[in-house]
């Protein structure tokens, strides 16, 4: 039999391909929207961003995870669990895309983006074919077809990049041209002059984006067509009820958990220092979570291959023992990647406009608090295991309280970096709770000694280039360092990243009973 550590390591490096791919295109135009889109554009970005993730979760049911759970038991058909999924999915996610088509002009005008009403319909049309390919992709999960899931992931990444080239560097230049030819400017030009200002504005603003996804997401739909229309559908009641009464409550814990990583994007409407130019600020602090976008792509990626592992090891003698190892190696590796964006800032925060730059200071305690997150999805599995999901209600909405009540309090004075702190205590205080529960209703054991090391050990690290850059270096790039100076710079700081490693290493591979 293979080694259930090996094997798991070796889905996430393929379910990684595809998301690794996703995220470095993804990061990759940040420079672009940094220095094409103003900073409140961008937040404008970052706030339909922000609804689309918490309406998914809400469309989806919770019958991602759902489906993990009635397909490996025993005496049910698989293919039914995921009829039933694709069945509820498809009608609440249709009946929600009608409605934005309908009501799309209340809505963009309560949001204060009237004559964008477009934007809404995108939305909705996102949130639809998401909703539905999410089941699908789920169903390639439970099946182990890896392979399949990084291409099709693949070729929706690549689409939205093909869009956004075509959109931010053909089209503008093609309205110019066609403005050229009426003899007027392109502000000036219609749908009528150009059909694609049905769909977008001539000049890049925060339309372009969207409707980037929206296109991928389309064919993403259509790479899912002949399996849509082959799959045999059968609809079974009494199980549909079984699988909504175990995922409807991973779904109300979801909403506040997706809603509490997101919910300071709302606040800022309401909140922010600069109440009257609120969109800027989110736009500089989502370009500086971006520089954090290793780390939740990490996490990403060993959710993807993780939770199947974990159910299908959940019948195994020492899975406990095995679900332990899991989290001292995620941690150890976690802080790899914490101290492999901190101590090379100087230079990866270059990737962002000079307009954005004033937000990289957050990029730390973003990192760490996604080393959280990801410690509470290790953790969590406790009650998606014994099926105890009502518990995880209770974890979010205290994590949620947090986050709403550090940013209410705090962002008046300290805008995005109130957000930031925000996520750092609402993971931290989520955490805490879940390992309590945890113990009482289903333990594991974790050697928290271990995992406080390898935390301990990042944060010594950091905190020896912190001295040696003030004791060394007067300045960092961005305030014109030489070159040579930040190559010396450099060269300390990967000799710090090496000595963690090789400690994190003897560390893990220390032997002693659980």
């Amino acid at each position: 039999m293979a080694n259930p550590l090996k094997q798991l390591a070796g889905d996430t490096a393929i379910y990684g391909l595809s998301t690794i791919l996703a995220r470095v295109i993804n990061f990759l135009f940040v420079p672009f929207y940094t220095r094409l889109l103003t900073t409140e554009s961008y937040g404008v970005v970052t706030e339909f961003l922000a609804y689309i993730a918490v309406l998914q979760v809400v469309l989806v049911l919770g019958l991602e995870t759902g489906c993990f759970r009635f397909a490996n038991k025993e005496g049910i058909n698989p293919d039914t669990v995921y009829s039933n999924a694709l069945s509820a999915v498809f009608g609440v996610s249709g009946l929600f895309l009608a409605a934005m088509i309908v009501f799309s002009g209340p809505v963009a005008a309560a949001l204060g983006y009237q004559g964008y009403e477009s934007c809404i319909m995108y939305v909705g049309g996102i949130l639809f074919l998401d909703s539905v390919t999410a089941i699908l992709f789920a169903r390639l999960r439970q099946e182990r077809k890896a392979l399949k899931f990084a291409v099709f992931k693949t070729i929706k990444i690549l689409t939205e990049t093909a869009s956004n080239l075509v959109l931010f560097f053909w089209f503008p230049a093609y309205c110019l041209k066609a403005a050229g030819k009426l003899g007027t400017d392109a502000a000036s030009l219609t749908a009528d002059d150009v059909w694609m200002l049905h769909l977008v504005s001539a000049t890049p603003d925060f339309t372009y984006p969207i409707f980037a996804i929206l296109v991928s997401c389309i064919v993403c739909a259509l790479l899912f067509l002949p399996s849509f229309l082959r799959f045999t559908y059968s609809f079974d009641r009494k199980l549909m009820c079984r699988m909504l009464a175990y995922s409807l409550p991973l779904m109300v814990a979801g909403l506040p958990g997706v809603a509490n990583d997101f919910l300071d994007r709302y606040l800022f409407r309401y909140f922010d220092t600069g109440a009257d130019n609120w969109r800027s600020s989110l736009g500089i602090y989502q370009a500086a979570v971006k520089l954090s976008v290793i780390m939740s792509l990490f996490i990403q990626m060993f959710r993807f291959a993780a939770e199947p592992f974990f159910f299908q090891r959940a019948r195994d003698k020492d899975m406990k023992t095995l679900y332990a190892k899991v989290m001292e190696y995620f941690v150890a590796f976690c802080g790899l990647i914490f101290l492999g964006v901190i101590l090379y800032i100087d230079v990866i925060s270059l990737i962002l406009g000079r307009d954005f730059r004033e937000g990289v200071g957050i990029v730390p305690v973003m990192l760490l608090s996604y080393v959280l997150l990801g410690m509470l999805f290790n953790v969590s599995m406790w009650y998606k295991l014994s099926g105890k999901t009502g518990y995880a209600i209770y974890i979010t909405m205290s994590g949620l309280a947090v986050t709403a009540a550090v940013n209410i309090i705090f962002m008046p004075a300290y805008s995005y970096w109130a957000s930031a702190f925000g996520h750092l205590a609402s993971y931290a205080v989520m955490l805490a709770v879940c390992v309590m529960l945890g113990r009482k209703y289903y333990p594991i054991p974790y050697r928290w000694g271990r995992i406080m090391m390898s935390l301990l050990l990042s944060g010594a690290v950091y905190a020896v280039s912190l001295w040696l850059d003030s004791m060394f270096f007067s300045s960092d790039v961005l305030d014109g360092v030489s070159w040579g100076s930040l190559a010396t710079k450099l060269i300390l700081h990967t000799v710090l990243l090496i000595f963690y490693a090789a400690v994190s290493w003897v560390m893990l591979r220390q032997r002693s009973e659980y």
